[in-house]
């Protein structure tokens, strides 16, 4: 399944693409995507509640906005330097065990929504990234069971703003969680819907220039290692977000490295799991 949430920022509704591309309002189902629906099998549920209400569920157009596909999570734990090329763009080291910060849950936002360039920042980039929803809780996960903790993926853009992450403090975070620099989206697929995981197509274009290309059998760290590593350190929540890392091409990478302006456009999509589109725009203090 494709699961979408629709509607209003703040005021999603739950939804479905169907396999033939319709978009349906499941929101007679009567939950939303959150740690609740995540944690007592709702997918299941959704599946044989569609089997006998797939024909009148409402259909709706594909120009309504799409907002995150996931209701706001409890956290959003992201991987760095976790494929081998962007890590020597960067000219750091190869991990030896995975690097793991946060992104604030406030800077989830629609795949297509516009991202805006914080306050007094220079330095705003882009990251493709393929992002695993969990869909039961997970502490201590063998790596061989890791797999079953995960409810599906979806395409999530990493933006980051390097001053802040490596100029201020040194704390990723900084840099990581600003308003808009997590869109999610446009759809969560299930498992099923994916062959090979690590065999899936990473591409980011800027302005119609593709910078970004790359292929998830290139992470040091496979999806099953991360589920079971991280959640030897916290707690992994239904609905829970991991971001996986990305390949090379970010702006940070290039002599002199390339920054995103107002008015530039970010494309990006994964094989299987979509493409999204952001307007980048400034900071406006309207907005405090």
């Amino acid at each position: 399944m494709k699961l979408i949430r629709f509607g209003d920022s703040g005021r999603e509704k739950p939804g479905l693409i169907l396999p033939e591309g319709t978009r349906v309002d499941v929101s007679a189902f009567g939950e939303d995507y959150n740690e609740t629906f995540f944690a007592t099998n709702g997918i299941v549920r959704l599946g044989e509640w569609l089997r006998d209400n797939a024909g009148k569920a409402p259909r709706f157009s594909d120009t309504v906005r799409l907002g995150s596909p996931v209701a706001r999570p409890s956290k959003i734990v992201c991987v760095g330097l976790n494929y081998r090329d962007h890590a020597e763009e960067t000219g750091a080291k190869i991990p030896a065990e995975p690097i793991l910060f946060f992104k604030s849950t406030t800077a989830l936002c629609g795949p297509n929504d516009d991202v805006t360039i914080p306050k007094n920042s220079q330095k705003t980039d882009w990251e493709v990234e393929l992002a695993v929803v969990i869909g039961k809780k997970a502490t201590y996960v063998e790596e061989s069971e890791a797999l079953r903790y995960v409810a599906g993926y979806v395409l999530h853009n990493d933006y980051s703003e390097r001053a802040f992450q490596l100029e201020r403090g040194g704390q990723w975070d900084k840099g990581k969680g600003c308003d808009t620099f997590a869109p999610l989206g446009p759809f969560l697929v299930t498992p099923d819907e994916i062959a090979d995981v690590h065999n899936l197509r990473l591409w980011l274009t800027v302005n119609g220039k593709q910078y970004q290309n790359g292929n998830t059998r290139n992470l040091i760290f496979n999806i099953p290692f991360l589920v079971s590593y991280i959640s030897q350190f916290m707690t992994l929540l239904p609905g829970d977000v991991i971001s996986t890392g990305t390949p090379a091409g970010v702006g940070l990478g290039f002599d002199p490295p390339i920054y995103l302006k107002p008015g530039d456009e970010v494309e990006l999509g994964i094989d299987g799991l979509g493409s999204s589109k952001q307007k980048v725009k400034a900071y406006q203090d309207s907005q405090d």
